[in-house]
Parts: C-alpha cells; structure tokens; sequence
C-alpha cells in the first residue's frame, strides 16, 4: 500500500535540536481543542503545548494499533504525537506545517506513513529531555474522552501536563465534582480543553474560571439540578404566617432544615441536600411609600439566614414577589446576595401585578419576555464574576400566570425550573402538576410544595418521591 506523503523541508546537515520548549500562556488562558477530527485535535494540541521539539512522532489516523504505539514513543521521547487522516492533503499539509514550526529534524513514522523529506527517519529516543517549563506555564488539559484522543494526550504528557479526565458520558465540566476538584488545585495555570464535546460550550473561559472557584454542591459538582435534589424550607424572616422558615431564628432553621432532607435519605437516586427559599420582597395590602404594594426586606434582614445556610453547605434561594413593580428591578436590589456561589433566584408570577391590581384579589401573571430580562441579567452576572452556574426558579400553579412560557430562553450559566405551587387535594394538585407540564420549554427542571396546613392530606416524603412523577428536583415547605 502506497504510504501518505508529508511535505516537509528538508533539515539533513541541521546542528542538534536545542531543548524542546513549551508554549507559554497566560495563567487565565483557556484553549478550546474541539475540532471535530482526531488528526486536527493532535495538531492544535501540539501547537497549543509545544513552541520547539527536536522531533516528532507520525501515524495513521483510524489505526488504533498504530496511534497506541506512536502515542507511547512520543511519551518517552517528550515529544509530539501527530495524526494524519489517510487520504487527505488538507491533513498531511497541516502536519507538514506543525513539524516545520515545531523546528524538528527527526521523525519517526508508525505504520503506514511517509514523509517526502530528507529529514532522517530514526527511531525516537527512548528518554529524550524534558521540554523546558516554567510553573507559570505548565498548562492543565481537560480531556473530554481519552479513547478518542490517544495521540493528543500522550502530547500533552509528553509536555508534562496536568491531565483531567472527564467522567464517561459528561461534557459539562461543572457537572462533575471530582473534575471541579482538580481544576480548582489547578488554578493559576493555563488551560487546555481537549475534545470534540466541548465544541459546544458557549463561554469556556467562564466554564474554567466558575471550576477554579472550587465551590461545589454537597460532594458533586456545580450544575445545580445535575445529580442534585433539594428540600427547602419556604418563608420569609419573623413572619411564621408566611411559611415555616419564619417561625425560628436562622440556626434552628439549619437544624430543620437537615433533618427534613435526612427523612428522604435512601428515597432519591441523587443526592438530597437541604435549602432555604427566602421570601425577599413580600406582596403587601398597602401600596407603601413607592405605591408598587411590595415590602421589600433589606439585604441587612436576609444575611443571617443566607450566612447560616452557607456555614451549613445549603443553597438559599431568593424569592421576589413584586407586586406592581417588576422583577428584574427588585432582583438588582440583591445583586449583593446574588453575588455569592450559593445564593439562587426565584421568581413568584402569583404576585406580579398589573397597575390597577393589588394582592389577594386576583392571581398575577408575567410575559417570557420579562422572565427572559431577568434571565439574561442574571446569567450575565454569573459570567462576569465567574460564578458556579446559579438555579431560576419559576412558581406557577396556573397556566395563566406565565404567558407564552414555550418562549422563555436558556442559558448555560442557569437551570431553569418550573415550581408547581398547586395546594389543596392530591388529586387537583396531581392535575395541576400534570397539565403545567405541557408547553414548556426542552429542558425545564420541575419543583413541587407540600403544604402543612393546605395540602389535604399532604403527601409524607415516601410519597412524594413515588407519586410525584416525574420526581421533582427541588420540594419546598411551607
């Protein structure tokens, strides 16, 4: 069979290789290597690690046996690991170019490869130098499926590379908690995303820098609806009237709050974590002094119980009923809150009013588009500050009260869910439950209350977990 041709200048005669050296990065850069061929991935990898190497090493893409050993000399070498895709001189150029700028004057070929050069063909050394690094520059890969990028990351061991294996089947780093660990010790080094899985992420360097906080859910990851479930108690602060996170101070809270999420251990496939839902801004009889008939609590009133929660690994989430204002206006009132990894937003559609309304005498009702400002607001405070991806909570107990909700936007920096509010008898409720969740958008997460004192009978935990189908992922008190 007719061997794949490199065009490569020729380097016979050449002084020794020097050292090989690294590429050099910013300690925030983020490099995304998706491209959708192995070949092309080995050369972007090679590039993005590698400034000089006195060699190479060069096999087929599609011959596994092949790229395995190519893939072990380069290690042992300390040098690149190529791939050419048989049959393509887009691909054969590209290596062509890759071992030009690497300065190389050797390669070595492994399986059915040559190189039109008079570059000498040996055997690679079985322990070539180290390529020169500094700590500064040391990069940390992200492989998304090692199988399927053999050669790139024997390149990255060859330049001496953190290497972070993502677990199988996941492609979003903050998913995963052991791969929030690692980059967390990694922060302060460059980073290399390596695999066509991550083609897709919108913000990388906002993926890297939400990692390198560290901040984690319970022992998973950061994505919060991803291997999570939460039970919440619903209130407002010294107001037991409005739901039982009101009738004790905030570390009596703490403590119901662990023991109401202990009672649905061994009931969850995942994980249940307690929470707190926070009443922030109260829809109020009286219009106040800004008429917009919303009491809105100080951030000053809220802190205890958002310190507590946090001192006690709970997300707190915090809920806006805005009365004839709007939501994106009050949800600025908490930037301060919203600010912190484990503060979360909740918007409650019940208690948005219209300019001729007031609370209790109709339910309200909110547009996609006024849902989708807030969601915009928000996912881009979670970029700019480099936050952990941040939960948007909806309530709704009627269609109604969320107008063309097939609308509303997704971002990556958020989980949208949708909090079935409906009290009552189970069989209404289990109606409610069932038609809201129709129209909704791909990808909705779904939450559901239980009511001490409205629900007849209200569901036990067992209960919940079986008969509310599907299981929701965040089951708040009140």
């Amino acid at each position: 069979m007719a061997g794949l041709v490199l065009g490569v200048a020729a380097c016979s005669g050449a002084a020794p290789a020097p050292r090989p050296t690294l590429a050099r990065a910013a300690s925030n850069a983020v490099t995304v290597v998706a491209q959708q061929s192995a070949a092309e991935r080995s050369v972007r990898a090679s590039r993005a690690l590698f400034r000089s190497a006195p060699g190479a090493v060069v096999a087929p893409a599609g011959d596994a046996d092949a790229v395995r050993k190519a893939a072990s000399a380069a290690v042992r070498a300390h040098v690149p690991a190529l791939l050419v895709d048989p049959g393509s001189t887009a691909s054969t150029k590209a290596v062509g170019t890759e071992l030009e700028r690497l300065g190389a004057s050797w390669y070595r070929a492994v399986g059915d490869v040559t190189l039109d050069t008079q570059m000498p063909e040996r055997d690679a050394p079985e322990a070539g130098r180290r390529a020169e690094v500094g700590r500064a520059s040391r990069q940390t890969v992200l492989v998304a499926d090692r199988s399927d990028d053999v050669a790139a990351v024997a390149t990255a061991r060859s330049a001496g590379a953190q290497l972070v294996e993502m677990p199988s089947g996941v492609s979003d780093p903050a998913a995963s908690g052991t791969v929030v660990r690692a980059m967390h010790r990694a922060a302060g080094h460059p980073t290399l995303l390596l695999g066509a899985a991550f083609a897709d992420l919108g913000d990388p360097k906002w993926v890297v820098r939400a990692a390198q906080t560290g901040y984690r859910i319970g022992s998973g990851g950061q994505r919060p609806f991803d291997g999570h479930r939460y039970t919440a108690l619903y209130g407002a602060p010294g107001a037991p009237v409005l739901g039982v996170l009101g009738e004790q101070d905030p570390a009596a809270s703490v403590a119901r709050a662990r023991k109401l999420a202990a009672e649905y251990r061994g009931l969850s496939d995942v994980p249940v974590t307690p929470a707190f839902e926070v009443i922030a801004t109260v829809a109020a009889g009286e219009a106040g002094d800004d008429g917009d008939y919303s009491r809105e609590l100080p951030v000053s009133t809220l802190e205890p119980y958002v310190d507590a929660a946090h001192r006690a690994g709970m997300p707190t989430i915090i809920d806006l009923q805005p009365g004839r204002s709007d939501f994106l206006s009050q949800a600025k009132r908490y930037e301060s809150l919203l600010r912190r990894p484990d503060v979360w937003l909740a918007l409650d559609p019940e208690w948005r009013l219209g300019p001729d309304q007031v609370p209790l005498q109709q339910i309200g009702t909110v547009s996609a588009a006024e849902v989708n400002g807030v969601s915009k607001w928000l996912a881009g405070l979670v970029r700019r500050e480099g936050l952990p991806p941040k939960a948007l909570v909806l309530h709704q107990f009627r269609s109604s009260m969320v107008s063309d909700r097939g609308s509303l936007a997704s971002h990556p920096e958020l989980d949208l869910l949708v909090h079935v509010d409906g009290q009552g008898s189970q069989p209404d409720k289990q109606a409610t439950w069932k038609a809201l969740h129709a129209g909704g958008p791909d990808g909705l997460h779904w939450g559901w209350k239980n009511f001490y004192d409205e629900d007849t009978p209200m569901l036990t935990p067992e209960q919940t977990m079986s008969q509310v189908q599907p299981t929701p992922s965040l089951v708040t008190y009140q």
